[in-house]
């Protein structure tokens, strides 16, 4: 017999309850806090619970956080649902400042970080109105993130702050700084092998699918390496020590040290970085994508631009041909395992890839192919798509009117799609948290499949294994942080992770 959550301010018979989620919770009301917990275990539903607990409490409001509106809506949504206040909020950038600052003023609130960030800049909110506050998606708390500067506010505060995630970052530089800007004393963390979890779980079954490039790419693809070795000489010429991988993050690295004290390089530096941009459109993506990206760069000005769209025989010979093999209906190798995949398991697939230009060659190539697909990408840009359309897109994924949805990275955080039998990556993507984000999105209710595409002798093999690498690292950061803290309570003075690292 299903028992269900008996707390004051929490729907009768409306939460299940679970051992796990009230002992994570007690964690988070006693001490801030970060709740780890794999994707579709209930984070939202351990969140509710603290919720309540700061409402019976009477002294103050609750914000909720989450970093895209599609998010917040859902848990907009889901607290109407089971909490008995009637007082919640959304606010979001849409809202007029005069509507905000009635918003504001709700018992719980549910806002997207920016808008909280400038309303507090502006003094419409103040750090004192709330009691707790919950920063989903909290591995975010990095550099100049907008949950960065709301943190500053309750540096000085008692109020009780929660973050939660799926996972921790594989790198102790950003664990630190996360765990130093909340004032976080503990670690409250579950795995799907924890034995109080185990029984809540799905299966996931993964499938690396490697696929060639079709030899008009691999042309293309050799013309563009061609012009990226031609830079990295000139600047190895020029007293630039570069390694033999041509690593684009490399490069991006010495962009200060470039401008400051080695200006002749400036020139092959822009280029190169250039090159390595179209070249991971091209392998990755395909030739519409390499185009559009072309044509952008093209139009901008900037160093040594001129000389690579007129003046390189490599590159423009690249273009030429790829302009070519875009009118011959060729794209890439991936599209067509695409519409096999996805004929390979009946229900609905949720197709990840990085950059609007890929999601806008899937969705015109699968509805060629008579699927019923439909795209969600965030709001900036012309092409954006505002908070109500993405959530009317959502719905209608949920609905059948789509069975195949292609997003962008809009959809990787928090999206709860219960019926997603599949999730395909159509790019691979080297960070552990995006992974598994992405991963968390199938598998909720029943076993999921995923599915990851990797054009050989890319930039998708490197991927692959740097996130690994960086997959096994963050699964070992919990209890890294949990022995950190664990010694800092017996260490006067210590804050962070600087006794640890």
């Amino acid at each position: 017999m299903t028992q269900y959550l008996d707390k004051k301010y929490i729907q009768k018979n409306s939460i299940e309850k679970r051992d796990y989620q009230e002992t994570l919770a007690n964690q988070a009301i006693a001490e801030n806090c970060i709740i780890v917990l794999p994707t579709g275990l209930g984070k939202t539903a351990i969140a509710l619970t603290v919720i309540a607990e700061y409402l019976s409490k009477g002294s103050g409001g609750v914000l909720f956080l989450a970093p895209t509106r599609v998010l917040v809506n859902q848990h907009y949504e889901f607290l109407k649902e089971h909490l008995t206040v009637q007082d919640i909020s959304l606010v979001t950038g849409e809202d007029t400042i005069e509507k905000r600052t009635k918003l504001w003023k709700c018992s719980v609130i549910c806002a997207t970080p920016e808008i909280a960030r400038n309303d507090f800049a502006r003094g419409i909110i103040s750090s004192d109105q709330f009691t707790l506050v919950i920063f989903d998606e909290v591995h975010r708390t990095v550099g100049d993130y907008a949950y960065s500067g709301i943190a500053e506010k309750f540096e000085d505060s008692t109020t009780r702050i929660i973050g939660m995630t799926a996972t921790l970052p594989s790198e102790k530089e950003k664990a630190s700084e996360i765990m130093t800007r909340l004032k976080i004393s503990c670690i409250a963390e579950r795995n799907e092998n924890s034995s109080d979890v185990k029984s809540y779980t799905q299966e996931t079954d993964t499938e690396w699918i490697k696929v060639e490039l079709p030899d008009e790419l691999k042309i293309i693809q050799s013309l563009l390496k061609s012009a990226l070795d031609q830079r990295y000489d000139t600047l190895r010429e020029n007293g630039i020590k570069l390694n033999s991988q041509q690593s684009l993050s490399a490069l991006l690295r010495i962009r200060q040290f470039v401008l400051s004290q080695n200006r002749r390089s400036a020139k092959p530096l822009f280029t190169a970085i250039r090159i390595h941009y179209a070249l991971n459109m091209l392998e990755v993506h395909g030739i519409t994508p390499f185009l559009k990206f072309c044509t952008r760069t093209q139009a901008k000005k900037g160093v040594g631009i001129k000389d690579l769209f007129e003046l390189d025989p490599n590159f423009t010979k690249a273009i030429s041909l790829a302009k070519k093999a875009q009118s011959d209906g060729i794209e890439h190798s991936k599209i067509p395992k695409l519409k096999e995949i996805i004929d390979s398991v009946s229900g609905k697939a949720l197709i990840f890839t990085s950059f609007r230009d890929s999601v806008d060659l899937i969705f015109n190539q699968l509805n060629k192919l008579g699927i019923p697909t439909g795209i969600l990408i965030g709001k900036s840009g012309d092409t954006g798509l505002k908070q109500k359309k993405q959530i009317e897109t959502v719905q209608k994924f949920r609905d059948g009117v789509f069975q195949v949805l292609v997003a962008t990275r809009v959809g990787e955080e928090g999206l709860d799609i219960a019926e997603v039998n599949q999730v395909i990556f159509y790019d691979n993507v080297p960070s552990s948290i995006r992974f598994v984000q992405r991963r968390g999105r199938t598998g909720r209710k029943d076993t999921g499949k995923l599915v990851v595409l990797i054009a050989k002798n890319t930039i998708d093999e490197t991927y692959y294994w740097i996130g690994q690498r960086k997959i096994s690292a963050s699964k070992s950061m919990g209890s890294k942080m949990t022995q950190m803290l664990e010694k800092n309570k017996n260490t006067p003075g210590k804050n962070g992770l600087d006794a640890f690292f």
